[in-house]
């Protein structure tokens, strides 16, 4: 098998053929295979993921089952990103189910395709990446593969070694094939119209329409989860390597208090004989809560996102700063399990507003408001806190990022 020297990649296609019932995979009463959970999450919702986190990904069309729209929803709320997505409903066979998904893919203006099982989730972006340098260099169709280990026997009919076949040149055929688009579909499209429905792949598809096929190495974990052991098995790698992935961030500020008729704490105006001093609103509880959540995944503080130099944050919300932050956050994958942040002032008394204060903090975060916590104390008249001349906020955020740790 030959190495494919390293290319500029192209742009991509996927088609995920999903529309399967998945009878050898047992326990129908648990769904087809596809959606059945392992690490989790729904087999489909991790070989999407990794389709979406490509760089060369264009789109994508998953092949469904008319029965399966709901779950397939629901699968796709595991995903960091669905804007990629679209489906089609697949046909009474692979083949056929594959054609609905090129044909729909071809309203994308893409160039290449990788056809690719649902229930192959192992597979990486160095695979990808091969598969498509393959295609850059000038092949119609690229084929993963790995060369055959084991001793093969062929069998008679009354189920006895008839010879043993020579393993040389043998390899096991892997997804996602790939293809130039337009001679993929013209050759499904021309398998269709004279009703040859014996392939078994979509390469040999291929091979019949006359596009010579190039062997790329595959990778050994790219298996395809056919009985319920398999699945089984599947769920108990991920779960057994997989340490979740929880980040903790902390911020602290503190602003100076003047003459005034209030101060905004955690969004929520308090009328008060002093105000905040600050470039915004001040808001010295959403300030450090938005430094917590930078934190987490190493994005700054907050004045490398709003610098107080610039006009333009001159009085501005802290709503502003502290969803800016949440955005970043789930940019990069993570998920905001709780807030807490405590005060530090003599006075105004923050107990009467403190619900008014966490459903401030559920609102701008997006989370429930069991997870948001405010908390407040004097400093005992010590320091300038207790001479009245400023108030302080120490916020900690708590984010679970996906995929966990090795």
């Amino acid at each position: 098998m030959t190495q494919m020297p390293s290319m500029q990649p192209m742009s991509a296609g996927i088609v995920i053929v999903a529309a399967g019932r998945g009878e050898r995979a047992g326990s129908p009463e648990e769904g087809p295979k596809q959606y059945r959970p392992i690490g989790g999450k729904p087999v489909i919702a991790h070989t999407l993921e990794k389709f979406v986190t490509w760089p060369q990904t264009v789109k994508i069309v998953a092949v469904i089952h008319r029965d399966d729209e709901a779950l397939f929803k629901a699968a796709l709320a595991h995903l960091s990103d669905q804007s990629k997505i679209s489906f089609a409903f697949g046909g009474k066979t692979r083949q056929q189910s594959v054609l609905a998904g090129l044909q729909a893919l071809g309203e994308a203006d893409i160039t290449h395709v990788m056809i690719h099982d649902a229930v192959r989730p192992f597979f990486d972006h160095d695979l990808l990446d091969r598969l498509l340098a393959a295609l850059s260099a000038g092949a119609p169709a690229v084929l993963p593969a790995m060369p055959v280990a084991d001793t093969l026997k062929r069998a008679t009919a009354d189920n006895l070694v008839g010879e043993t076949v020579p393993r040389a040149h043998l390899h096991a055929a892997q997804t996602p094939q790939s293809f130039q688009f337009a001679e993929i579909l013209a050759a499904h499209e021309k398998a269709e119209a004279e009703r040859k429905t014996d392939f078994t792949d979509d390469a040999a598809i291929a091979e019949w329409a006359g596009m010579p096929v190039t062997l790329v190495l595959g990778t050994p974990d790219n298996v395809k989860l056919t009985v319920k052991r398999d699945i089984a098995m599947a769920d108990e790698k991920l779960t057994a390597v997989l340490l979740p992935d929880v980040r903790t961030g902390n911020g602290y500020d503190v602003h100076q208090l003047e003459a005034g008729d209030g101060v905004t704490l955690c969004g929520v105006f308090i009328p008060h004989d002093q105000k905040l001093k600050g470039h915004s609103d001040a808001d010295v509880a959403l300030h450090a809560l938005t430094d917590a959540l930078l934190a987490t995944c190493g994005a700054g503080d907050i004045g490398d996102h709003f610098p107080p130099s610039d006009p333009q944050w001159k009085g501005a919300p802290s709503r502003i700063f502290i969803e800016h932050a949440a955005k970043i956050v789930r940019e990069n994958g993570g998920t905001i399990m709780n807030a807490d942040v405590s005060l530090i002032a003599e006075a105004p008394k923050v107990g009467p507003h403190r619900e008014s204060m966490r459903a401030k903090l559920s609102e701008y975060l997006s989370i429930d408001i069991q997870r948001c916590s405010v908390k407040a104390t004097t400093n005992e008249t010590i320091g300038f806190v207790g001479r009245r001349e400023g108030i302080a906020a120490i916020a900690t955020a708590t984010v679970v990022y996906r995929g966990g740790k090795a």
